[in-house]
């Protein structure tokens, strides 16, 4: 790979990293295994970008190989022994001057999301970035009117999951 060409990728990488952050949230529960997928993730960015021809944006590809990446370990990851959550193991401390209703409303959904499949999280995770069912389709490989089926089901079976 060219100089040229690795410092496209670092601008790019940089300027969309947060994309490879919430991919790492919804699929991971602790600190470690968050810093593990996101370097999983940008390695396999590394390998494919010479590749990248320009055709959908940066974003969208970024999306897609990042999903792909996540969801190939994820699945890798249910053959092995599965650790406790750091995460519920902390004491947490309540100040009464805060009110941390959107931030629990925020890990009931997070909460939710991860019981979904591999392939609905990734649903999920583009609706909430606000992507169009046009590139939800794009993304995912999928027809546009396959992408809004999925989602349909994904938020009834969201609902029975937050409202049992």
């Amino acid at each position: 790979m060219t100089e040229e060409l690795e410092h496209k990728f670092i601008a790019d990488l940089e300027q969309h990293q947060n994309i490879v952050h919430k991919v790492c949230k919804l699929y991971t529960n602790n600190k470690d295994a968050h810093n593990d997928l996101f370097q999983e993730i940008t390695i396999q960015l590394w390998k494919a970008y010479p590749k990248f021809r320009g055709e959908a944006k940066f974003s969208t590809w970024m999306y897609r190989v990042a999903l792909n990446t996540a969801i190939t370990l994820y699945r890798k990851s249910k053959r092995t022994i599965k650790t406790q959550d750091f995460d519920s193991v902390l004491f947490k401390i309540e100040s009464s001057e805060y009110d941390d209703t959107e931030e629990q409303q925020l890990q009931l959904l997070y909460k939710a999301i991860h019981h979904l499949s591999d392939i609905e999280k990734a649903l999920v995770f583009l609706y909430l970035e606000d992507k169009n069912y046009r590139e939800i389709s794009e993304t995912m490989g999928i027809s546009e009117v396959n992408a809004r089926v999925k989602m349909n089901r994904v938020k009834n079976k969201l609902k029975k999951i937050l409202n049992p």
